[in-house]
């Protein structure tokens, strides 16, 4: 395989707070930002036009239109907080980790005007949803990024910072593609007499015609979901919410399975919808988890649609969060670790936190606040606090029963278009030609005749060990697209175990000989530059019987918090879970601005 180098990221087993190392140095900030400019000027002559904007009122067009109405049920979305009184006390604040959870709690409370400085060990941010340019100008990202309709708290969040014209709606449909270029669908759109049909028929009528099932298996997927807390979430979502929570001792598997549901049904559409959402499969993932997306999806119209960022996360969501915050006076520290949490006891016995020390380039400092955020992954978390804490109290003693999923995020460029299907697309399967199939133009647009035809959507496989893939050159043009070039496709291999000890190059071979199985008339086609991420712990793993051991935002230490998308909140560990836990992790701290203000 010809493949250009590139920088590679790689978990090791002393890479500290960062979780990631580089085999190539990074470029810093300005110098990145200066590639992007010469290969906007000099590089993308786009022949594909950037696909328009979704119109607001397929998603929102400010803060205000999204709130309780548009979310399945009131504890996926917190209250808006009042305005803060004149006069009120302001906190400074520090938060460790420049994630999502993060970046949402930073936003919440300086909006209630308290001073927020953040600190991130890497030298880009957003954590798990951080992407950065090479010196190729090639967009690296650390995953595969996908919006479903039911994010409301990542798209206020968007809404606030002028980021949602950035997201482009994909077709109502999921879409899977097995070997031989066959391409199925789970087929949300549904009309009668030309009107839409939504929630919950839309979703009815998908399980009941997806041509990814047999005839069987489509019956007993049926049953089984027909008497899940689902049906009881459609007349009262609370109840069916505490219903699926009751569910997290049993795997996805054993729910479904009792319930009636086939084997055929989780070999062929749901195992790699689970490891799409928790890099699980349903044998090892929580009924938990799998039913609460059901249970939006069920009660949600929109729920269940896509949306893809129409660049890379750096610039089209990361960007304009820090724009807003550094508006408003936050500072933001890369390259600078917490080292270690600096405390002491309090007139009460009780540990208060007094500081943080921090390093930056080998020099030492300490960060004093009136509170102080964790907003790291699980591993993160776990190597800050300290382990005097976790002896002493319970809550902390848990986290360390939580553990990550190890994924590999894979990039391929290839000389021509993958996944067009060849110039004969009706040969490869039922909804290869058709043109209701998410489709685009992926040469000059300008000449309805061209050829390079492509899948515009998350595609999922079952044929594949890289669970779901998308070809971004399509998906997300602006940035990913490149005159002359071809497809640029964004593979998530889970479970990423058995390709972990690999070379970056024989990773890359086997995806590329996959891909060819999925895509036949893509043979002959070799990979002309690829990128390789080795994340060792990501999405914190969704067993069965681990939602206990997951902490709540406010801890026993009254000026410690926690944020996080593993942290307690009814979402799946996603950008909207670490969106949501940021908005509660916030509100937790302006309840207790009143004691944390008296006591610094």
């Amino acid at each position: 395989m010809n493949c250009l180098p590139s920088p590679q990221l790689q978990h090791t087993s002393d890479c500290k707070l960062c979780g990631l190392v580089s085999t190539d140095r990074q470029p810093s900030r300005r110098a990145r930002r200066q590639a992007q400019r010469r290969g906007a000027a000099g590089r993308v002559v786009q022949a594909v036009a950037a696909p328009p904007a979704p119109a607001p009122r397929n998603l929102v067009s400010n803060v205000s239109e999204v709130g309780i109405r548009d979310a399945p049920l009131k504890p996926l979305f917190p209250d808006e907080p009042p305005p803060p009184k004149e006069g009120a006390p302001k906190l400074k604040v520090a938060i460790i980790g420049c994630g999502l959870a993060g970046l949402s709690t930073a936003v919440e409370l300086v909006d209630q005007g308290h001073e927020v400085e953040i600190f991130e060990a890497r030298p880009f941010i957003g954590g798990k949803v951080g992407s950065y340019v090479d010196r190729s100008g090639n967009h690296i990202e650390l995953g595969l990024h996908v919006f479903f309709g039911c994010y409301h708290n990542l798209f206020r969040l968007m809404a606030k910072v002028d980021a949602l014209e950035n997201l482009l709606a994909k077709e109502h449909a999921h879409t899977f593609v097995n070997s031989g270029g066959d391409v199925r669908l789970l087929d949300f759109r549904f009309k009668v007499g030309g009107q839409n049909i939504g929630a919950p028929f839309h979703g009815l009528k998908a399980f009941f015609t997806t041509d990814q099932l047999s005839t069987l298996d489509k019956a007993q997927n049926s049953l089984a979901l027909g008497t899940s807390p689902v049906v009881r979430a459609l007349v009262d979502p609370e109840g069916g919410m505490r219903s699926v929570r009751n569910l997290d001792n049993k795997s996805f598997s054993e729910w479904f399975k009792g319930h009636g549901g086939s084997q055929g049904s989780i070999d062929r559409m749901w195992n790699p919808v689970a490891y799409a959402l928790g890099f699980l499969d349903c044998n090892n993932i929580s009924a938990r988890c799998m039913l609460s997306i059901f249970q939006f999806f069920a009660t949600k119209t929109d729920a269940s649609r896509l949306r893809m960022l129409n660049g890379s996360p750096a610039d089209r969501l990361l960007r304009p969060i820090t724009d807003y915050l550094e508006a408003r006076g936050v500072k933001i520290h890369t390259r600078t670790g917490a080292r270690e949490v600096m405390w002491e006891e309090n007139e009460d016995g009780r540990p208060v936190v007094s500081g943080v020390r921090l390093t930056t380039a080998g020099r030492e400092r300490i960060a004093k606040a009136d509170a102080y955020v964790a907003a790291l992954d699980v591993p993160g978390a776990k190597r800050l606090i300290p382990e005097a804490w976790c002896e002493r109290f319970d809550v902390f003693g848990k986290m360390h029963r939580l553990s990550g999923v190890p994924v590999i995020t894979v990039q391929l460029r290839y000389p021509g278009w993958v996944t067009e299907l060849g110039p004969n697309p009706a040969a490869h399967g039922k909804h290869g030609s058709n043109p209701d199939v998410p489709q685009r133009l992926s040469s000059d647009p300008a000449d309805p005749n061209s050829a390079g035809r492509g899948l515009d959507n998350l595609l999922y496989s079952a044929d594949a060990d890289f669970s779901c893939f998308a070809d971004l050159a399509i998906t997300s043009p602006v940035d990913y697209y490149r005159e002359g070039e071809g497809s640029l496709l964004q593979c998530v291999l889970t479970p990423a175990d058995p390709y972990m000890p690999l070379s970056n190059e024989e990773i890359a071979a086997k995806v590329h000989s996959q891909v060819i199985n999925l895509f036949p008339s893509a043979k002959g086609m070799e990979p002309n530059w690829h990128s390789i991420v080795k994340i060792g712990q990501s999405l914190y793993r969704e067993a069965p019987g681990m939602e206990p051991f997951r902490p709540p935002q406010k801890t026993p230490i009254d000026n410690f918090f926690l944020a996080g998308s593993y942290t307690q909140q009814d979402y799946i560990d996603s950008m909207e879970g670490a969106t949501l836990s940021g908005r509660l992790c916030a509100g937790k701290i302006m309840e207790a601005v009143p004691q944390l203000a008296s006591s610094s």
